[in-house]
């Protein structure tokens, strides 16, 4: 009897212990579904705001009161006392007066009024129409004489005149010798785009900016044509890119040649289709823009997404290079010739997707960087752009980022790494790879502490890569790897047009009346060969070069965009996030 109570004993000590087993088991695996769960409602969570909604990242201002705002205004006030020590006394006279004739209307809070500032140019065409009453309206109703004209009320209206087409007939005058009746000769005529084809320079550069500056699909350009009296098919247009973007490589090349030259590039990549039998293929374009000595930007275009892309176009380049934690370029890295520079941006995106996840850890971590980015703001004030390739006081600017930044980044460090070990932080939740990553690139995020010219993100790269993100909305894809080549190019002419505040229509047009003259040029016969493009022939072309000699072509929309936005930030209204 004994004997069997101790085996009944064991059986449901064993029982017990199996039970207990599987227990744990079951937690383990409640806990591996629900962490999967978690990851799955994030991913579906970052997929409907992208759908649906904005993708701004906005913190809790209240989230700022955990730092020091006491230490921010100290940062700013002896900013701008460092700044008017240094500045010479100017005349008062020359102060902006708010109520001048250019200020424009204001209602309560200071907020604009809607309406026009100023006349209109006095370089666009006007034409007079005189509105006169009838005779019958002319008599007077007091003593019945008849009124008669002493001035005027003059009002302004804006009205449209569409583009028109025009045909230029080339006439080559024959000559000859009236002795002998023998001898004749002919004038020659001026090298043309495309050779024996029919768009002058005017619509050929129309043609590339329509499809690649105002993102019109050559069906949309097709249509437009049609309006103003002549036909010309899609295929045809199509023909004329490719044409166009043979004789316009040799001077992207030479935009290449000098961006290599630049102390620091950034890049990024975007994706594209492109059409394979039975399907299409995902391809990448790869903006690089150079610093303000060479403030150029070259597309470069691939057919994957591999290392060899940036490898081979960065061939021999020494210098800066921003870019996401994309691995493929570790390569360029390795070689200690070229040092990365990480993005904040990047690293800002990931706490903040982290929100939900752990709104505690998330919100510090925006703080730090808010912190960093009001420095920013403030350097900026101080220490402003000197042209539109944003050439600064980068001495200053170093200065003030050693004073004020790296504090913050060693306080911010420090707490990353106490933070980091916490065991409530799963290793596969977002809050884990917030952590991550800031911790791999973290030598990298603070590397624009050492450098005036240096940004603190690479938002300079992705504005670029909108361009073609943009386009591909329209036109979809590109028909073939000599297609997508052909869309590089001339994406990078409009880009560095703009990016040097170049009228992109009047430098195009004039880019293709002067680099047919080139064709049997160095520069030319350089390209051909594959060799770097190291000629100096093409440089009065380059767009900065070009408006030093064309100012009147200066391109001020993006100028006035970039001021209306700095006068909106100050009024802008703080939003909650809920």
């Amino acid at each position: 009897m004994q004997q069997q109570a101790q085996q009944t004993a064991n059986e449901l000590k064993e029982a017990r212990a199996q039970h207990q087993a599987t227990a744990k088991q079951f937690s383990l695996t409640l806990a591996e579904k629900d962490q999967q769960l978690a990851s799955l409602e994030h991913q579906i969570m970052l997929l409907l705001k992208r759908i649906r909604g904005s993708r701004q990242e906005r913190i809790n201002p209240d989230q700022l009161l955990l730092f020091s705002l006491k230490e921010l205004k100290a940062i700013a006030e002896e900013l701008e006392q460092d700044t008017t020590d240094e500045e010479p006394s100017g005349d008062a006279s020359n102060a902006d007066d708010s109520g001048g004739k250019g200020s424009g209307k204001r209602g309560r809070k200071g907020k604009r009024k809607p309406g026009r500032i100023g006349p209109l140019p006095a370089h666009l065409k006007r034409e007079i129409l005189r509105h006169e009453l009838p005779p019958s309206q002319l008599g007077c109703a007091c003593c019945g004489g008849v009124r008669v004209e002493i001035g005027s009320e003059v009002s302004e209206q804006l009205e449209y005149i569409p583009a028109r087409l025009k045909v230029l007939e080339h006439h080559r005058i024959k000559y000859v010798c009236k002795a002998c009746e023998a001898n004749i000769v002919i004038a020659d005529k001026p090298p043309q785009p495309i050779e024996k084809g029919l768009p002058g320079p005017g619509l050929c550069a129309h043609a590339v900016l329509g499809k690649f500056g105002d993102h019109q699909p050559l069906y949309r350009q097709e249509d437009i044509h049609s309006r103003l009296g002549y036909n010309i098919r899609r295929s045809t247009l199509c023909g004329w890119q490719a044409s166009l973007a043979g004789l316009a490589r040799a001077f992207v090349l030479r935009m290449k040649y000098l961006l290599l030259q630049s102390k620091v590039i950034h890049t990024d990549d975007t994706s594209i289709k492109m059409l394979i039998p039975g399907g299409t293929q995902t391809c990448k374009f790869w903006p690089y823009l150079g610093d303000w000595l060479h403030p150029y930007a070259v597309y470069d275009f691939t057919l994957s997404r591999e290392r060899d892309g940036p490898q081979n176009f960065l061939t021999g380049y020494e210098g800066y290079l921003q870019a996401d934690a994309y691995s493929g370029y570790d390569c360029i890295y390795a070689g200690n010739k070229v040092t990365e520079v990480a993005c904040v941006t990047h690293a800002r995106r990931y706490w903040h997707q982290a929100i939900d996840n752990d709104p505690l850890r998330a919100n510090v971590a925006l703080g730090f960087i808010a912190r960093l980015y009001q420095i920013e703001t403030q350097l900026s004030k101080e220490y402003p752009r000197l042209n539109l390739q944003g050439e600064r006081d980068f001495a200053a600017v170093a200065a003030g980022r050693q004073k004020y930044s790296l504090p913050i980044l060693h306080e911010y460090k420090a707490w990353l790494d106490s933070e980091s070990s916490h065991p409530s932080i799963l290793p596969k939740s977002p809050i884990r790879a917030a952590f991550t990553y800031t911790l791999n690139q973290w030598d990298a995020l603070c590397r624009y502490t050492a450098e005036g010219f240096l940004s603190m993100d690479n938002n300079a790269a992705e504005r670029l890569v909108k361009i073609p993100a943009i386009g591909r909305r329209n036109y979809l894809f590109v028909g073939s790897p000599r297609g997508g080549h052909g869309a590089a190019l001339m994406y990078s002419l409009v880009s560095s047009a703009k990016a040097n505040g170049v009228e992109p229509f009047a430098w195009l047009r004039e880019l293709f009346t002067r680099l047919p003259y080139h064709r049997d040029g160095e520069a030319f016969k350089q390209a051909s060969a594959g060799e770097p493009v190291s000629s100096t022939e093409l440089d009065y072309l380059l767009p900065d070069k070009w408006l030093e000699q064309n100012p009147s072509h200066r391109w001020t929309i993006d100028e006035i965009r970039r001021q209306e936005r700095e006068q909106k930030r100050p009024s802008r209204p703080k939003r909650r996030r809920k």
